[in-house]
């Protein structure tokens, strides 16, 4: 029998992954906007940093907060994008912001507290939180509130349910939206006055398109914060992430790193040491991703689409699915085989009004968007 604690929901993005691929395998060609990975290379200059390495021969454990070297050059990062002075002793470095989450939540939680989290929002928080013994609080946001989570809701929650945590997510996955500056100060400030310990999830930081992101640092030295190589910097399969965590939880995050991770891969470290340095190529990149977003935005209503959420940062675009449509689900299934466009239903993102909307990632090359798009069109007329 399965613990009781393997017991939560299934990734849907991943099994859409995995039907898709077992479709290409077949000789499918199948289009995916299913998954949140860049389809642009890891940059030169990592790719170079990393054959280096390989060339050199050994490829070793480093210690459980990761390369020195990389540390640093991540708390430069602070200084020069956020105007920040972060100490490099407070940055791990993780397996990609998974482990990140998971060295969070184990570090700063005990079982059965209650953290706060959006919904529509990234199913892993949840299941995650559930894995281990924590009470996700999911707060329904919409497009009345532009899809953010602001202070008022965090206080309401906060009186139902006693929090011992709230997570936020800017941009958000799969809604795309940035929490303003000024609401972000607000949320922080709150969580600090009740004692409620901040995760701040700052992946898509670099793919913001309208307002500037900003990190919860420059609000508080409270916050943990959790990020990733993976998103604007193009590193998804390299599993590499960091964590900026406060002072009285940073060797409660190195005990536990020690005998769950060991260390992140080190010839991951180094490449992404390296990767800093290629911000001119990163931001062709993200340029793309501004063209695409303009692409779907325009098409996505055009096909029926509707209660879009605003899309202003990660590349993602959440929308309510074409009238007449019988849910989600089967929507998805539907345009997979018809069309073989992989799309991924909105109940994997919340599971209460989940069914009536899907996430379409527009990650891929434009050509491969525009494609997708006038494949689900002929669907539509066909």
């Amino acid at each position: 029998m399965a613990s009781k604690r393997s017991d939560i929901d299934p990734f849907r993005a991943m099994d859409v992954l995995a039907e898709a691929n077992r479709m290409i395998a077949r000789g499918d060609r199948v289009l995916s906007l299913a998954v949140g990975q860049p389809a642009a290379p890891v940059p030169q200059v990592a790719r170079d940093a990393a054959r280096s390495m390989l060339d050199h021969g050994r490829i070793a454990y480093t210690d459980a907060l990761g390369r020195q070297d990389l540390r640093e050059r991540i708390a430069r990062h602070y200084a020069d994008a956020y105007g920040q002075t972060v100490d490099a002793a407070q940055i791990m470095i993780t397996t990609g912001s998974s482990a990140g989450f998971n060295l969070t939540f184990l570090a700063a939680f005990d079982p059965g507290d209650k953290i706060a989290l959006a919904a529509p929002g990234y199913p892993a928080y949840r299941n995650i939180l559930r894995a281990l013994g924590l009470v996700p609080v999911e707060i329904e946001v919409d497009r009345t509130t532009g899809y953010i989570l602001t202070a008022e809701h965090l206080r309401a929650a906060h009186e139902e349910h006693r929090l011992a945590g709230v997570l936020i997510a800017s941009p958000a996955n799969p809604t795309g939206t940035v929490t303003p500056r000024d609401e972000l100060r607000r949320l922080v400030e709150y969580a600090d006055a009740e004692d409620i310990r901040f995760v701040s999830d700052e992946i898509y930081h670099g793919l913001a398109y309208g307002r500037a992101e900003a990190t919860a640092l420059e609000f508080s030295d409270r916050p943990i914060i959790v990020n990733s190589f993976s998103k604007y910097y193009c590193m998804t399969g390299w599993r590499i992430g960091w964590l900026i965590l406060p002072n009285a939880l940073l060797r409660a995050a190195e005990r536990i790193g020690q005998s769950l991770y060991i260390s992140a891969p080190e010839l991951s470290q180094f490449a992404a040491t390296a990767v800093f340095d290629a911000a001119a190529e990163l931001d062709v990149v993200r340029d793309g991703y501004v063209k695409n977003r303009d692409l779907i935005a325009r098409r996505l209503p055009q096909l029926g689409f509707r209660d879009i959420a605003p899309i202003d940062g990660a590349f993602y675009a959440y929308a309510a699915i074409p009238e007449g449509e019988s849910g989600a689900t089967q929507f998805a299934a539907d345009i997979l085989q018809r069309c073989h466009v992989a799309i991924t239903p909105g109940t994997d993102f919340d599971t209460r009004r989940g069914e009536n909307f899907v996430r379409l990632s527009y990650a891929c090359d434009h050509a491969t968007l525009a494609e997708a798009l006038d494949r689900i069109a002929d669907r539509r007329t066909g």
